[in-house]
């Protein structure tokens, strides 16, 4: 690659866009950053927005990484408005990079770069497309997770696959860990494949279209576990869906957040929705096993152990989650 006629422009090192937003990006961004032969002429990530319960006025994690490396950051709120591409083109890149932006990227973005925008991805693609592949992953029981990166064109996740890294899972993983391994992961597969993609020596295969999944964003509600469905799938989501959307049951006492869980055998008269003793804590009734409840939180309280929370709340046994069906007709107290 030559400097070419722009001014300013360091020869032979590529000018990268990177695009970004959560906390699964910022490994990336930063060998991204620490690659000599790159050169990062901006970072576009979502615009800072209200967090927390003092709802402060805080920005992504890739804008506050971008910023202490002191990059260029852009923060459109719409990629896709005339005035983002604009100043897009200005920075006239070589290359992209996409990681957890969170925004549709549209074609004449996609196009700006003479060698396209690369999206690391974390799942094996064209398994688990979309946005939540890492919880989508330790929900389905998958027996391997990895990274995948792609060449990125109009579909969701659908663009030709340039390299792949995948790794043995133990069953045990929660989605905060398995994101933070899949970045590192991401950002080594990265930099073994960025230079031979600028070389022209790594080929984009197209992806097959058999076992493709999609995914899609949360919804609060969609942590709310259903007595109705398998205690092995509840103890999935209940890694799978930590931190956000949470798992959690409606009790007697109130909704009870359910931070870890375990798994006991179905013993005889339990009934799917009620809330049992198992040893020395609670645990709930399914349609095959029980889902022990180990870790959890009542609303406005702390987070406890499970034979903590039973001693404090012994009324609960026998007792019915909300929404579960009793034979009886009612919920005992």
């Amino acid at each position: 690659m030559t400097s070419g006629s722009a001014p300013g422009r360091a020869a032979d090192r590529a000018r990268t866009i990177f695009f970004g937003s959560g906390p699964f990006a910022v490994p990336i961004l930063d060998a991204l950053a620490g690659d000599p032969r790159l050169e990062l002429v901006a970072v576009v990530s979502a615009p800072d927005r209200p967090a927390g319960r003092s709802r402060e006025v805080t920005p992504t994690p890739v804008a506050a990484r971008a910023s202490a490396l002191r990059i260029p950051l852009v923060q459109p709120v719409r990629v896709r408005a005339p005035e983002a591409i604009a100043e897009l083109t200005a920075h006239q890149p070589d290359l992209g990079v996409l990681a957890d932006y969170g925004q549709i990227v549209p074609r004449p973005v996609l196009d700006l770069p003479p060698h396209g925008i690369l999206n690391v991805h974390p799942s094996l693609l064209p398994r688990h497309r979309g946005a939540t592949p890492v919880a989508a992953t330790i929900a389905a029981g998958d027996d391997r997770a990895g990274v995948t990166i792609i060449r990125m064109d109009d579909g969701i996740d659908t663009g030709p696959i340039v390299a792949r890294q995948s790794w043995p899972l133990s069953g045990t993983e929660r989605a905060p860990d398995l994101e933070a391994h899949a970045a590192r992961e991401g950002a080594a597969l990265l930099m073994r494949t960025i230079h031979p993609w600028l070389a022209g020596t790594a080929p984009a295969i197209p992806q097959a279209p058999a076992g493709a999944t999609v995914t899609r964003p949360f919804r609060r509600d969609d942590g709310r576990l259903e007595p109705v469905r398998r205690a092995l799938e509840l103890e999935r989501d209940v890694r799978a869906l930590a931190p956000w959307p949470g798992s959690f049951l409606e009790t007697p006492a109130g909704r009870l957040a359910v931070h870890e869980a375990s798994l006991g055998d179905s013993e005889p008269g339990d009934e799917p929705g009620a809330l049992v003793r198992h040893g020395d804590r609670l645990a709930l009734a399914t349609a095959d096993g029980r889902l022990i409840l180990d870790r959890v939180q009542l609303a406005g309280r702390r987070a406890v152990r499970g034979d903590e929370f039973l001693r404090g709340q012994p009324r609960l046994v026998g007792a019915r989650v909300a929404g579960a069906l009793s034979s009886a007709g009612g919920s005992a107290a």
